[in-house]
């Protein structure tokens, strides 16, 4: 009998020739068009559009390579950026080890700055602490530095540089970090998702690093919708979601439809089951994680997202005037040219639906610069589906296999929202009044003079 741990030491030990050669091999598979989605081995946690190691094991230490580099990372498809990562790949891999380990973590500097690396949440020795200046030289261009320490408890980390940190957090070097406990957990399912916000302005390939204020690309794992995986699970999981918010300035509510759950640990370790309380909606704040538990006993597709209306919309006219009512399409034709960053939110907002005398709508698209995307980027199983940004995914099936998409779910008879007949508004009392022809725009107020 082989018991979870020694069932994942040996998993690791099958990958450990893999282990300090991931940025080479990363490299390689996204060349050939590949993304990668995590191995579903039991008790190791999935990473949607990464993916996770537990390194290799040497005379008892726990061995992990980061190299951070510039890689060319794509949000979605049409959205293309140069970002900033580790292993070739943003967020860096998540790493996994378990309570009580020691692990030594080897960090190249391959950018273009120096830089440093923080083991966010960790109670580690004051010189491991990865501040640079404070408790420890500035790792140079070319240089490798060693880190090592003791993992004092279980729990959801991160690591991120505490170097010029708008810049290169807000370039997208980030990583989760995974503390297994010793003995098993009843978690069927276990996912880590890292929230974060990037200001890129449409029709362009970089972030702007110098932003406070005005994000526009907001993301789960570094990836907007529809290119975020979807997190899949068989009915009656018990099912856990690490969240971890490495954003520069945003709070994130997220919320699951279709379920609830209990909110079950932060970074500083679990809360305790008395303590726990239900919700649907859990406010992760800025440099903070939040562990989320529940039970999928409700089949379907459902939505996880931001509840901040801006973060599932991508990128947006934000400083441009509201355009609802206006048909600014010759605007956007003549100014375009000249900044092709400048959109307009359209004349019915960012949809802009209209009748076509069909049982179905066609859906006006805002005009968009080159590398940069919309709201509506997908085909739904009911049409478009109107989100971006901070938006993924739960499918929750009878049957699930790993992290392979099932596709859409297949409704039973009656269950699918649809047009009223006539004779059931009749049967029910409801009177539909007629349409308006036209809603006027109020009257200015008269300006007011001050003497």
């Amino acid at each position: 009998m082989v018991d979870r741990r020694g069932f994942l030491k040996i998993s690791a030990a099958a990958v450990a020739g893999l282990s300090l050669s991931f940025p080479g091999e990363r490299r390689e598979a996204r060349a050939g068009g590949s993304d990668h989605r995590s191995n579903a081995n039991p008790g190791q946690v999935v990473t949607p559009n990464g993916f996770s190691t537990f390194g290799r094991e040497v005379d008892g230490v726990r061995v992990f390579h980061l190299t951070a580099e510039p890689v060319m990372h794509t949000m979605t498809d049409g959205l293309d950026v140069h970002m900033w990562g580790f292993n070739g790949h943003t967020p860096g891999p998540t790493l996994e080890a378990f309570a009580g380990e020691r692990i030594r973590i080897y960090v190249t500097n391959h950018l273009p700055a120096p830089t440093s690396i923080h083991w966010h949440g960790i109670e580690v020795p004051n010189g491991m602490d990865g501040v640079n200046g404070l408790t420890q030289p500035i790792i140079e261009l070319g240089e490798t530095y060693w880190y090592e320490f003791d993992l004092p408890r279980p729990g959801t980390f991160m690591y991120h540089p505490h170097s010029d940190e708008m810049t290169q957090i807000g370039m997208g070097l980030m990583g989760a970090i995974v503390v297994h406990p010793q003995q098993p957990e009843d978690i069927d399912r276990d996912f880590v998702i890292i929230l974060s916000e990037f200001a890129i302005r449409a029709g362009r390939s970089r972030p702007d690093t110098t932003e406070m204020v005005d994000f526009n690309i907001l993301t789960m794992n570094s990836k907007v919708f529809p290119a975020t995986d979807p997190l899949v699970v068989q009915t009656d999981d018990r099912v856990r979601i690490r969240l971890i918010n490495v954003s520069q300035m945003s709070h994130h509510p997220i919320h699951l439809h279709g379920h609830v759950f209990d909110i079950t640990a932060t970074e500083g370790g679990p809360i305790p089951e008395s303590a726990q309380w239900p919700e649907t909606t859990v406010l992760v704040p800025t440099g903070a994680v939040r562990e989320i538990t529940f039970v999928a006993d409700n089949p379907g597709d459902w939505a996880f997202h931001c509840h901040m209306l801006h973060h599932i919309m991508n990128q947006m006219g934000h400083p441009d005037p509201p355009a609802v009512g206006v048909d600014a399409r010759a605007v956007d034709e003549a100014i375009q040219p000249l900044i092709p960053e400048f959109m307009h939110m359209g004349e019915a907002g960012m949809v802009g639906a209209h009748h076509n005398g069909h049982d179905d709508h066609d859906h006006e698209a805002m005009p968009m610069p080159q590398n940069s995307v919309a709201m509506q980027t997908t085909p739904g199983p009911f049409g478009p589906i109107e989100m971006g940004g901070m938006f993924t995914v739960v499918k929750v099936r009878d049957q699930a296999v790993g992290d392979e998409d099932p596709g859409w779910y297949e409704h039973p008879d009656d269950t699918v929202a649809r047009p009223a007949t006539d004779e059931e508004l009749q049967r029910d009392g409801i009177d539909i009044p007629d349409a308006p022809d036209q809603v006027d725009e109020p009257e200015p107020p008269p300006h007011e003079h001050h003497g």
